[in-house]
């Protein structure tokens, strides 16, 4: 290797080499193993790069690894001559007859020092640029059948390289979180949308279950997802029911979600108990302000009582007795409202009163037209009577009656009264003057009484002599017809006498 002009000496890998082909420097196109330029002759797969030991300056072509030198330099080996065509060798002991294999190695023979190829740079043959441009036609001929093989293996692999492309930018990592589960989970997905990925896990929403974002909003890769679910509440709020849904875990965080105060409120359950996918029932009454007036004096309290009562209560105002208020008790208070509250004191009195006789008139024929006789004198009756006297915060209030009792039952009077006519006159008395008579004695008065009650009437009979006469009852009930009558019979009997005073006004 110290001629400066071009290969001086080669040396063989293997000494082996077949005879019947002859060496020629130039058909080594590769690195060794495999490649488009081996596929002609399958010994020069076998053939290792080292098997030219040195060719000096020039650029490397496309041939292979280290193909043949495009540009030899200044200075560069003897041109080869073309080689003949040669059959290709029978299969050597031990190669596999396909290129890559592995196997006993061709040789080449020593080529001895200034033979043929130690020539000149160009020759009459061609020399060495001949032999490149026969070696690059070969290539060119070989590449589209090799492109065509290669293809559909190239179309494949940018097949499968666009779709994992495709695939690593459809899958999202994102997290899920749905009321129930120990936690959020992370999740690898294809879905585009919230409601996708909901489908895609199983996981049914209904009108009153609240998702965060929204079905249908897109997803990222990223993102929250976040599910909970609508629960029934039966809320009777400050005595009104109604029926709503909540996506609050406690009665704490429903009520509030509903702008409902817990605080001062009475609630029928712990306000820290979980509320389950079936719901709850819950009363609550929230803390109002109540004025209560009472005893003279005004209490405002904060209380959440389910009645006024209640709230009295809370005001440290009791009711007794007949105590009232402005409002009923049982009623629900309302913020802001005011309470009076009224002392009540009741008394009861009881008055007796009589109770008035009726009378009875009956007809009588054995009396005189005109008289009546009292066979029976009424009686008064007694009637009781209860009434309620009510003081009302020290102010006395008109009684009211309460209960009435007859204590003793009237007796009704019973009058007779006469039906018959009167004789016209008597015989021996009918020429005095009774009038005159009449107005001596009683004032001319029928039912005229003395002083002591003994005698009535217009002659003043007294009862046991007008009863002997045929009278009934008192002379002063009876007409003045028959007064006068029975005082006629009475002068026949006994002349004027019965009239000590008055009886010579008979005569004038």
């Amino acid at each position: 290797m110290s001629h400066p002009q071009g290969i001086q000496q080669y040396e063989y890998a293997y000494p082996s080499a077949p005879p019947h082909r002859p060496w020629n420097p130039w058909e080594y196109r590769g690195q060794g193993y495999g490649g488009p330029d081996h596929e002609r002759d399958p010994y020069d797969t076998y053939r290792p790069s080292y098997e030219l030991r040195y060719e000096p300056y020039g650029a490397y072509g496309d041939h292979g690894t280290y193909g043949a030198y495009e540009d030899p330099g200044v200075y560069g080996p003897p041109e080869a001559p073309p080689l003949p065509e040669t059959p290709e060798p029978p299969e050597h002991p031990g190669h596999s007859g396909h290129p890559g294999a592995f196997g006993p190695a061709p040789w080449l023979p020593r080529q001895p020092t200034g033979g043929p190829a130690d020539g000149p740079a160009d020759g009459a043959g061609g020399g060495r640029a001949a032999a490149r441009r026969a070696a690059r036609q070969r290539k060119a001929a070989q590449r589209p059948e090799a492109l065509r093989r290669l293809l559909p293996q190239a179309l494949v692999v940018a097949f499968l390289a666009g779709g994992t492309s495709a695939f690593v930018v459809d899958d999202k990592a994102v997290s899920l979180s749905v009321e129930g589960e120990d936690g959020p989970r992370t999740l690898h997905t294809f879905a585009d949308d919230v409601s996708e990925l909901l489908a895609d896990e199983g996981v049914s929403v209904g009108a009153h279950d609240a998702v965060s974002p929204a079905p249908g909003e897109p997803l990222s890769h990223g993102d929250s997802v976040t599910v909970r679910y609508g629960r029934p509440l039966t809320l009777t709020l400050d005595g009104r029911p109604r029926r709503v849904w909540t996506t609050a875990a406690t009665v704490e965080a429903a009520l509030r979600g509903l702008g409902v105060r817990p605080e001062g409120a009475r609630v029928s359950v712990p306000r820290d108990r979980r509320i389950g996918r079936d719901g709850l029932a819950l009363t609550v009454w929230t803390e109002r302000s109540v004025t209560v007036l009472a005893d003279g004096r005004e209490h405002t309290v904060r209380t959440s009582a389910a009645t006024v009562r209640g709230a009295l209560a809370d005001a440290g105002v009791e009711l007794r007795g007949a105590d009232r208020a402005s409002v009923d008790p049982d009623s629900v208070p309302r913020e802001g409202q005011t309470v009076t509250v009224l002392r009540i004191t009741e008394t009861e009195r009881v008055r007796d009163e009589p109770v008035p006789y009726t009378t009875e008139r009956r007809e009588d024929p054995a009396l005189f037209r005109g008289t009546e006789v009292v066979e029976q004198t009424g009686l008064p009756g007694l009637r009781r009577l209860t009434y309620e006297v009510r003081t009302v915060n020290g102010v006395r209030q008109r009684p009211r009656l309460t209960g009435t009792v007859v204590v003793r039952a009237p007796r009704p009077q019973v009058v007779r009264v006469g039906t018959a006519e009167p004789p016209s006159s008597v015989r021996g008395a009918d020429g005095l003057d009774w009038e005159a008579l009449a107005r001596c004695e009683s004032g001319g008065r029928p039912d005229a009484v003395d002083p002591g009650g003994t005698h009535g009437g217009l002659y003043q009979f007294d009862t046991r002599t007008w009863r002997a006469l045929g009278g009934k009852g008192r002379p002063q009930d009876a007409p003045p017809a028959e007064q006068t009558y029975r005082a006629k019979k009475l002068y026949v009997q006994k002349g004027a006498s019965p009239w000590p005073v008055c009886g010579r006004k008979l005569h004038r």
